[in-house]
C-alpha cells in the first residue's frame, strides 16, 4: 500500500513530550482496506479492446482533477488511491467498532460504483453503448492473480509476534468457516470456502509481494510506537455480506482481548496449545472443508506436537468460542465499553449461531449471511437445472456477486430476502470518535491550500502530527492534542453522514499531496 508523506514522524513525536493515552480497558482501532479488480467487456470492434490498466485510470479521472493525486483522502476519512497493478483501493477511515468500519467499507463499494458509472459513460461515448465497465470485491482474477483485503487492528505493542502467530493465526485460519467469500477452482478440485488460501505461502512476515504472509508484520502502527503495533491481517477475503465482515472484526477482536490481557498479567489465555506446524497447509485444508477428503479434521491436521487434543476446524473454533465466553463473563463491564455499539453478547451469539450451522451442515440457514454458502446454494440449484453446467458458467455467476457496478445477483438476493443486509441504515452515519474526524473536518478554504494530508497530520504548512488515531477533536497543536487526550473519553459531537454510503454524492480532500 503506498503511503503518503507524514509529517509525523516518530521523532517528533517523542520530542513534543505528549502522552499516548487515548484507548482505556480493552478498546481498540478497526479498519480494513480494500483492493477491487477491474474489467471491461463489450469493447471490441474497431477500436478494439480497453485493458484494465486504462480502465482504471479513466475511473481516477474525477480523483485526479479534484486532488491532483490517484492518492487522496476523501470527506468520510476514508484513503482511495491506486495501488500496485492498477488495482483501485479503498481503505476506510480509522473505527473504534466494527459497526463504524462496516459503514465504512460500505461507502467504498458505492464510491467504487459511482466512479465506474461515470467511467463508463465516457467509455460508451468511445466504444458504443455495450461498454461496461466490472468492479470486483474478490480476491482472485480470472487470470489466477491474488489481490487483497487486509484488516488492521491496533494492538497493544506488550504483545509479541510469536504469540500472535501461535495463538491469534489458528483462530483466523479456522474463522474462515464463516467468514470466507468462496471459490470455485478451474482445476478440478471443486469449491473451496475462501479464495486466497491457495495464494497464502508464510505465516507471519514482512512481505507483501514476492511472498504473501497472512499476518504481515511491517511496523507502520500510524500511534505512539512504544505503545502500540498495527496488526495487519492479510488472510481474510473481501466480502460482500455485510454480516461477515461485521463478525470477522467483532470476534477477532474479542480473541485479542483475552491474548493481550493474558500477556499483561503474565497468564495462560487458554491458546496456547493451538499452534500449528504448518499453518498454509492447514489453512487450504480449512477452505477444502466441504471435500468429504478434507473435512474439518483435515483443516488442522497439522496441529502442533504440544496441543493436548488435535481437534477439528470447527472444534478449535468452538474451543476459542468457550475461552471467550468465559473471558466476558469475567470482565463484561470492561468488554462491552470496548465496543461503543456492538453488544459483546450479540457477537457471541451469531458466533454461536454460526457454528451451530455449520455442524448441521446447514447450508441454506448459512446461505442468509455467509458469502461462500450463498454461492454455493446458488451452484447447486444452478446444477438441478443444467446438470452440464461447467467451470466458466460458474465462474461468470461468481464474478456478478462481486461485482459492485454492473452486477445484479448480490442485489437480487438482498432484494428477495435470500441474503441478510444485517445493517441499519442509520450506519450510514458513523460516530467514531478518531483522528479520522479531525481529518474531515479540514474546512474548505484549508482544503484549497493544504500541503499535505496524511494518517496522522493534515494542514495547511507544518501541521503538528497526532500520534493518537482515537482522538476525534480539530487538527491542532501539540499542547491542545494532549489536552484533548486527556478528554478523549468525553462524548463527541454527532458525526456526519458518511458520503457516498447512501449515494454518489463523495469529495475530495483536494490540493496537492
Amino acid at each position: 500500500m503506498p503511503q503518503l508523506r507524514d509529517s509525523g514522524t516518530r521523532a517528533a513525536h517523542e520530542s513534543n513530550g505528549t502522552p499516548a493515552a487515548e484507548l482505556n480497558g480493552f478498546e481498540r482501532i478497526f479498519g480494513v482496506e480494500t483492493e477491487y479488480g477491474v474489467a471491461v467487456t463489450g469493447t471490441s470492434g474497431a477500436r478494439g479492446p480497453v485493458d484494465a490498466g486504462q480502465v482504471a485510470m479513466t475511473m481516477f479521472q474525477p480523483v485526479v482533477s479534484r486532488a491532483r493525486s490517484t492518492n487522496t483522502y476523501l470527506d468520510n476519512g476514508s484513503r482511495l488511491y491506486l495501488d500496485v497493478g492498477s488495482h483501485p483501493e479503498y481503505a476506510t477511515a480509522e473505527a473504534r467498532d466494527p459497526l463504524d468500519a462496516l459503514a465504512q467499507d460500505m461507502a467504498g463499494e458505492r464510491i467504487m460504483a459511482s466512479l465506474a458509472a461515470q467511467a463508463q459513460e465516457r467509455l460508451r461515448a468511445s466504444h458504443g453503448d455495450h461498454a461496461a465497465i466490472h468492479v470486483f470485491k474478490n480476491n482472485v482474477d480470472s487470470a489466477g492473480h491474488a489481490f487483497g483485503c487486509h484488516e488492521n487492528y491496533l494492538v497493544r505493542r506488550i504483545v509479541p509476534l510469536e504469540t500472535i502467530e501461535r495463538q491469534l493465526l489458528p483462530f483466523l485460519i479456522t474463522r474462515q468457516l464463516y467468514t470466507g467469500a468462496g471459490r470455485f477452482t478451474p482445476d478440478g478440485t471443486g469449491f473451496q470456502l475462501t479464495q486466497r488460501a491457495d495464494f497464502l505461502d508464510e505465516a507471519v512476515s514482512s512481505a507483501t509481494t514476492r511472498s504473501r504472509p497472512m499476518v504481515n508484520t511491517r511496523d507502520e502502527p500510524h500511534a505512539d510506537p512504544e505503545s502500540f503495533r498495527r496488526l495487519h491481517v492479510i488472510i481474510g477475503d473481501s466480502n460482500r455480506s455485510h454480516w461477515a465482515t461485521w463478525m470477522k472484526l467483532a470476534v477477532t477482536h474479542l480473541v485479542l482481548c483475552v491474548i493481550e490481557d493474558a500477556v499483561r498479567r503474565g497468564t495462560p489465555s487458554g491458546f496456547e496449545d493451538l499452534a500449528f506446524d504448518d499453518p498454509a497447509a492447514a489453512n487450504r485444508a480449512v477452505s477444502r472443508w466441504l471435500d468429504g477428503g478434507a473435512g474439518a479434521d483435515a483443516g488442522t491436521a497439522g496441529a502442533g506436537s504440544d496441543a493436548a487434543d488435535p481437534a477439528g476446524a470447527l472444534a478449535m473454533q468452538r474451543r476459542y468460542l468457550g475461552v471467550v465466553e468465559s473471558f466476558v463473563r469475567d470482565h463484561a463491564d470492561a468488554m462491552n465499553a470496548s465496543l461503543p455499539k456492538t453488544p459483546v453478547t450479540l457477537v457471541l451469539d451469531h458466533w454461536r449461531w454460526a457454528l451451530d450451522a455449520l455442524e448441521r451442515r446447514d447450508i441454506a440457514e448459512l446461505s442468509k449471511r455467509v458469502d461462500w454458502a450463498a454461492k454455493y446454494r446458488l451452484a447447486e440449484a444452478l446444477r438441478r437445472r443444467r446438470p452440464d453446467v461447467g467451470f466458466a458458467q460458474l465462474e461468470r455467476m461468481e464474478l456478478d456477486y462481486h461485482d459492485v457496478a454492473n452486477g445484479r445477483l448480490y442485489g437480487s438476493l438482498v432484494s428477495h430476502g435470500q441474503l441478510d443486509e444485517a445493517v441499519d441504515p442509520a450506519l450510514s452515519a458513523a460516530g467514531s470518535p478518531t483522528r479520522a474526524r479531525r481529518r474531515i473536518r479540514v474546512t474548505p478554504r484549508r482544503r484549497t491550500r493544504a500541503r499535505h494530508c496524511a494518517a496522522r497530520s493534515c494542514g495547511v504548512r507544518s501541521t503538528p502530527a497526532c500520534s493518537s488515531p482515537a482522538i476525534g477533536r480539530r487538527w491542532s497543536s501539540p499542547r491542545l492534542c494532549a489536552a484533548r487526550r486527556r478528554s478523549s473519553t468525553r462524548s463527541a459531537p454527532s458525526h456526519p453522514r458518511i458520503p457516498g454510503a447512501d449515494g454518489p454524492d463523495w469529495k475530495l480532500v483536494s490540493g496537492p499531496l
